[in-house]
């Protein structure tokens, strides 16, 4: 198997992970706290991670496959179906979804991944750029709500609030 490939893998089994643990040990109170104004929470980072391996990376990965081009995404169209369900829930979900998922990447061969469809922004990808996209991505979301996580803490840090400027998201907040 390539080695790429096999990176890719490695990212995308560990993610549920992540998850599940974040979610099965943190209050509610912090993973549903917004960082800022229009940011998004952990809880929400993970609604979008949920949604995204339900209705969009497995269904573009059969269709690069079959040789179909891409249709559009919007990342916010709401999904009420989500937004009720608990952090729990959705790590569970994300987690089914995304056995279901390694278990198709699993079957890419190494000649497989030169293969392309039109995006309808991007044009011409590789199925190779789109599995990097899809490790990309779950650590992206990842971070972005461990950032989010970080903030109430970097509040009540005090002098040693310096070492965490990278991180800082400006937001008057109450810390934990």
């Amino acid at each position: 198997m390539n080695t790429m490939l096999e990176c890719v893998l490695a990212v995308l089994s560990t993610t549920p992970e992540r998850w599940q643990r974040l979610v099965s040990t943190l209050p509610g109170e912090l993973l549903t706290r917004p960082p800022a104004a229009g940011e998004w929470s952990a809880r929400s980072c993970l609604q979008h991670l949920v949604d995204a391996e339900r209705v969009l990376f497995p269904v573009r990965f059969r269709a690069l496959l079959a040789g179909q081009d891409f249709s559009d995404f919007d990342p916010n169209e709401p999904h009420p179906d989500l937004a009720t369900q608990t952090p729990e829930q959705l790590a569970a979900a994300f987690a089914q979804h995304r056995q279901e998922s390694l278990v198709l990447i699993q079957q890419v061969k190494d000649e497989d991944l030169e293969r392309t469809v039109q995006h309808p922004k991007f044009g011409t990808v590789t199925l190779a750029e789109f599995l990097h996209t899809w490790a990309a991505h779950d650590l992206n979301h990842t971070i972005q709500a461990e950032r989010a996580l970080m903030q109430p803490f970097i509040l009540g840090c005090g002098p040693w609030n310096f070492f965490f400027r990278d991180h800082e998201i400006s937001a008057p907040d109450k810390e934990v």
